[in-house]
């Protein structure tokens, strides 16, 4: 049995999706309690043990919740968001909302009547346990997330350009083939084939939530909110390992278009914007801004808008003259 979300023409239209920093600090913690993280996290999990090495963070309440022996842990922790893109006080505010009755149904849910001290002190006190849960991802947010947001929020936007564009090409059959090999579009019906559930609706629509920092893998949460989410591994997410490592750019490159060109060729394989790539290269963004027109004349480089942001990224010919260059 494989886990079936029927979604009605009224639900897909209400799908959306969504982008969250609270998704990728949880997701970020559960792959560093890993002993082999996912490959597509190795080069952030790295960076993210050397700066938990150098100082440590204290997560007593949260990391028992999640990180265990269970097969999931409490879905209250992540609220589906509310709009397409929320700010880690959206996302936490939303979390201290969780009633003591979702809280106490969701813990027992996931560990059973006899819950382990962390659970069973947030059972205990919901109100006072939330808030010191939302305080705690707050630091671990601040510390492992919030230095490399600009790049992974840009990777997750980029991500729903391209998912959008299946959409508007192909419908709902184009979109979630193209999404995940473990989900199935048919007849009005949504299968997860590695999930083992029971069947699931999604009333006023499902919200799709890319993940940079996750497992390779879909997550559907269909408990404690209004809405059923689906969680899935982001395009691209592998060059953010050019980001994390600062790796310079390749020798061969740096001969043939310049230092700051290549150095600009090599950040954006994992996307960015003029003022993202300013602050990381320690230049002006105008200086950014021209380099990036030539680059963009030659082809090197793309670009798509979302709202009022205008994201860079390296084309397929930009990746293969680095590659040459290397």
């Amino acid at each position: 049995m494989a886990l079936s979300i029927e979604i009605s023409t009224t639900d897909l239209a209400g799908t959306r999706f969504a982008v969250s920093p609270l998704a990728e600090t949880i997701s970020g913690l559960q792959q560093l309690a890993r002993s082999e993280p996912a490959p597509r996290v190795r080069g952030w999990v790295r960076w993210a043990r050397d700066e938990l090495a150098r100082r440590p963070l204290r997560l007593a309440a949260t990391w028992p919740l999640v990180v265990s022996d269970r097969p999931s842990w409490p879905q209250f922790l992540l609220p589906a968001p509310a709009t397409t893109r929320t700010s880690i006080d959206d996302d936490l505010d939303a979390l201290r909302q969780t009633t003591p009755q979702q809280v106490v149904a969701s813990l027992h849910r996931v560990f059973g009547n006899d819950l382990p001290p962390a659970a069973r002190e947030l059972a205990d006190a919901p109100a006072a346990g939330l808030a010191l849960v939302a305080a705690e991802l707050r630091a671990a947010h601040d510390r492992l997330v919030l230095p490399h947001w600009p790049r992974i929020r840009a990777v997750l936007e980029t991500d729903i350009a391209h998912r959008a564009a299946q959409l508007t090409s192909g419908g709902a059959t184009r979109l979630f083939a193209d999404l995940h090999r473990d989900l199935d579009w048919s007849d009005g019906r949504l299968t997860v084939l590695t999930d083992r559930r029971d069947a699931a609706s999604a009333p006023g629509g499902l919200v799709l939530l890319p993940v940079a920092l996750g497992p390779d893998r879909v997550i559907v949460k269909r408990n404690t909110t209004t809405w059923t989410t689906l969680r899935y591994p982001c395009h691209g997410i592998a060059r953010l390992d050019t980001v994390v490592d600062r790796t310079p750019a390749p020798d061969g490159t740096v001969r043939l278009v310049g230092r700051s060109k290549a150095a600009l060729l090599h950040a954006l394989t994992a996307p960015a914007t003029t003022t993202d790539l300013a602050t990381e290269l320690g230049t002006t963004p105008s200086a950014v801004a021209q380099h990036l027109a030539v680059l963009r004349a030659n082809g090197l480089v793309g670009r798509q808008r979302h709202g009022r942001r205008v994201i860079y990224s390296t084309t397929t010919l930009g990746r293969a003259l680095l590659e040459a260059g290397a």
